[in-house]
């Protein structure tokens, strides 16, 4: 049965007028450090984390993420990278981007014995979500990437893998702009696409999200 409704909510700037449908939701995922969540605005059922590269090693070897307040009101951590597949990429990337050496480092055992600890749902997300979701980056805009950003692979996973006929996906938060190698221009398109054919729904235009 369809009627649920998920929030997923970048860390880019997200308007108040948003927060009380986002707190409303059936599930909220944020992502990493939750800088979305603000105030008293913790409400947090998924956190999705990138498990590999700095920021992985960031939040695993340190005490500040998992005290962070929406990671712990989170009752499950999704790991975004698939480890066998990034272990696969560190050849190819050493000759293409050299100075990503440290990029495809897992850290998903780490996520997994901090989930062990507290008592939450780890899960890695299939290596398909991100392969399927390059090749659809990738015939939007020829600019070469790396791989696809947190978020979109966060937002595809959902679209579909978990929700159904009826439910509803609203973002929130999404700038797509920051690392350079990520797909900006490509996903900004891919997100519009789908909100044309209603799949999914922004709780807010953000002058950077209109920006692109």
């Amino acid at each position: 049965m369809g009627g649920r409704r998920f929030a997923i909510v970048g860390n880019g700037p997200v308007a108040a007028e948003a927060e009380a449908a986002i707190l409303a939701a059936d599930c909220v995922i944020r992502f990493n450090d939750c800088r979305s969540a603000g105030g008293q605005a913790h409400r947090t059922d998924i956190v999705a984390v990138c498990n590999t590269g700095r920021p992985g090693k960031a939040m695993t070897e340190g005490v500040a993420w998992r005290l962070n307040p929406a990671v712990m009101a989170a009752g499950e951590i999704w790991s975004i990278r698939d480890p066998e597949m990034f272990a696969a990429m560190r050849a190819p990337l050493s000759l293409t981007h050299p100075e990503l050496d440290d990029f495809c480092d897992d850290y998903t055992d780490g996520f997994a014995a901090i989930c062990a600890e507290a008592g939450k749902r780890h899960t890695v997300l299939p290596a398909g979500t991100h392969q399927r979701l390059a090749l659809e980056l990738a015939a939007l805009d020829s600019t070469p990437f790396v791989v696809p950003s947190t978020g979109l692979i966060v937002i595809a996973e959902v679209l579909w893998n978990h929700a159904v006929e009826g439910d509803a996906i609203l973002l929130a938060g999404f700038g797509h702009q920051g690392w350079e190698w990520h797909p900006w221009e490509a996903e900004r398109l891919w997100v519009e696409a789908h909100v044309a054919a209603g799949r999914l729904s922004r709780l807010v235009a953000e002058p950077a999200e209109l920006a692109g």
